[in-house]
């Protein structure tokens, strides 16, 4: 029998997991909602559900919201999720897994889900943009995701989109790049009963319907533009784009269509910097379930000896 893993998503909604095999296969997969009320009540759904597959199991992969230390073990800040600040989460599973646990930052497990098993797999030089409720992702150079100093490497969302606004947080990328602002305005415009309804909205997008057309089209080129910026200090040869949105082609489409025009705009541009792939990432909602097993596997094997 193969040797099994579970891996565990934990979003600011639900929380995903799969039991896995180390080549990468989902043996079966479940969700929970994410308890918000407080950490005892979040830690009980946790523990329930590593209970669950204790026995079956050689390791805990997570992903989780905010920063993930340098151990892969204890998380900070926690996004949208503050009690998880300076949560040791491989101790507070210790009562219910006795075996290792790794932690991984969510936008890194899915750049690593894409070097693993994606469209990133054999690319020496890339990025993961995922695109939610900001701009999370990953850079790989040489092979490798890239951690930075102080494992903050990749948070695409606190890169400036205009200098001379004088609270940054309104020119944050991860504010004005927001795919989850994005169909709220739409949706909000187009008078929906939900306004958060993304399979709506990107049916008046489709249908080239306006106003929705124009935001989109303005979204996309902020988007490009990020990806300019990125490109001018990595020189890497493929992005790709992930998040819930990405499942749309018109996404990727049009991000690949403002690009050429900021390049066709922009003589100095097109003659400087060249031009990399920008594609869908192959992984959807289950991207951070394969990439925090990665990161399982890579921190286990760097301790092997």
């Amino acid at each position: 029998m193969a040797t099994r893993y579970l891996s565990i998503d934990i979003g600011g909604t639900n929380i995903k997991y799969a039991l896995m095999d180390g080549a990468g296969k989902i043996l079966e997969k479940g969700t929970e909602a994410t308890p918000t009320s407080g950490l005892p009540q979040f830690m009980g759904t946790l523990k329930e559900i590593a209970g669950r597959y204790a026995d079956q199991i050689k390791g805990i992969a997570v992903a989780a919201p905010g920063k993930v230390g340098a151990d892969h073990g204890t998380i900070h800040f926690g996004g949208a999720l503050p009690f998880l600040d300076g949560l040791d989460l491989r101790e507070a599973l210790a009562d219910v897994f006795a075996g290792p646990v790794v932690v991984e930052n969510d936008g890194k497990a899915a750049a690593l889900a894409e070097l693993w098993l994606g469209n990133l797999k054999g690319v020496q030089n890339g990025a993961a943009i995922v695109l939610g409720t900001g701009i999370g992702g990953g850079i790989v150079l040489d092979g490798r995701l890239l951690y930075g100093s102080h494992q903050q490497a990749g948070e695409f969302s606190f890169m400036s989109s205009n200098y001379d606004e004088s609270q940054f947080v309104k020119s944050a990328a991860g504010s004005t790049g927001s795919a989850v602002r994005l169909v709220r305005t739409i949706g909000t415009m187009a008078q929906l009963a939900d306004p958060g309804d993304g399979h709506a909205v990107f049916k008046l997008i489709n249908a080239h319907k306006e106003p929705a057309w124009t935001v989109f089209e303005e979204f996309t080129q902020r988007i490009a533009a990020l990806i300019l910026s990125i490109q001018a200090v990595v020189d890497v040869d493929r992005y790709v784009i992930g998040g819930g949105i990405s499942a749309q082609p018109i996404v990727v489409t049009q991000i690949n269509q403002a690009y050429s025009d900021l390049f066709a705009q922009n003589k100095i541009i097109e003659k400087t910097l060249t031009r990399p792939e920008i594609v869908t990432a192959k992984f959807g909602n289950d991207a951070n379930l394969y990439g925090a097993l990665y990161s399982y596997l890579l921190f286990m094997d760097t301790f092997s000896d």
